[in-house]
Formats: C-alpha cells, sequence, structure tokens
C-alpha cells in the first residue's frame, strides 16, 4: 500500500525537510557506532574509558535523535497536515516515541543515582530502540521505492 499519493510524493521529493533528514539521519548513525563501539570497550573493559564518554555519546545520540523526530514533524505536517502520527506515519511515529523513551529513561536513571553497569544496559537499551525504529523506516522506504518503481514501470509501458 502506497504512502504517498503523486502529488505527496513530488512534493516529499522537493522539500526542504526531506533534504534536512537525508543529510542528518546518516550522521546520526554515525554518532550511534560511536556510542555502541564506545560503550561495549567500556563494559568490557577492553580500554580504559572515563564513564563520562558514554553519557556524552549518548547525549549527542539523543540530541541527533530529536532533532530528526522535530524534523520529520515539520515534514509530517507540511505533506500530511498532521505535526505527528498521521496515518501514513502513525506506526514510524510510535517507535519514534518509544525510541525517544528509551533515550530519555538513560538520563533519568543517571540523575537517579543508579550505578554504572545498569546505565550501561540503559545506553543499550537506547541504542536497540533506535536500531529498532531505524529498520523500520528502512523497511518502509524499501517498499516505497518498490512501488514506486512499479508505478514508473506501468506508466512507461502505458505510454508506449
Amino acid at each position: 500500500m502506497p504512502r504517498y499519493t503523486p502529488e505527496q510524493l513530488a512534493k516529499r521529493n522537493a522539500s526542504i525537510w526531506t533534504e534536512i533528514q537525508i543529510m542528518l539521519a546518516p550522521v546520526q548513525f554515525l554518532i550511534f557506532l560511536t556510542g555502541v563501539a564506545l560503550n561495549t570497550l567500556y563494559a568490557n573493559h577492553v580500554i580504559h574509558i572515563e564513564f563520562y564518554w558514554i553519557s556524552v555519546a549518548l547525549l549527542f545520540k539523543t540530541l541527533f535523535f530529536v532533532v530528526l523526530f522535530i524534523t520529520g514533524m515539520y515534514f509530517e505536517k507540511d505533506l500530511f497536515g498532521k505535526w505527528v502520527y498521521s496515518k501514513e506515519f502513525f506506526w514510524e511515529d510510535i517507535g519514534s516515541s518509544v525510541a525517544t523513551v528509551f533515550h530519555f529513561l538513560y538520563f533519568v536513571l543517571a540523575w537517579k543515582g543508579f550505578p554504572e553497569n545498569i546505565l550501561v544496559i540503559g545506553a543499550y537499551m537506547a541504542y536497540l530502540s533506535y536500531i529498532i525504529n531505524a529498520l523500520q523506516y528502512l523497511a518502509r522506504i524499501w517498499l516505497e521505492k518498490s512501488h514506486e518503481r512499479k508505478l514508473k514501470l506501468r506508466e512507461s509501458i502505458e505510454a508506449s
């Protein structure tokens, strides 16, 4: 089932918010990889890392996640008329909301004084929630691109 009408597809392709998302998503992924690597090195005592860097890495990851969520809200408002939870992006927005909770939960646990071993698990949970959310986005994009190719093929056949 396609998410976009042909008019919405053209608007999506011309939207500044699409461009912003395309630029920020890979940066967020690199920050994610850095954070997971630091968390894993710390948890496994591979090299000595101050725990401070675990929190800094997750802070940057959370900030980028929030920026992408906000720019996604502008995108959604621009295309579908709702800031969040439009029917076209409902499950992606649910996934982003759940991932946001896990990212912020880490900082609540840190503020409450939980021990570092629990915070390491909290960081892994935030990173895992990001991966699950990203995978659902990528699956939907793959399905949309497949649908777009079929439409173009059908149009070219009908034009012949």
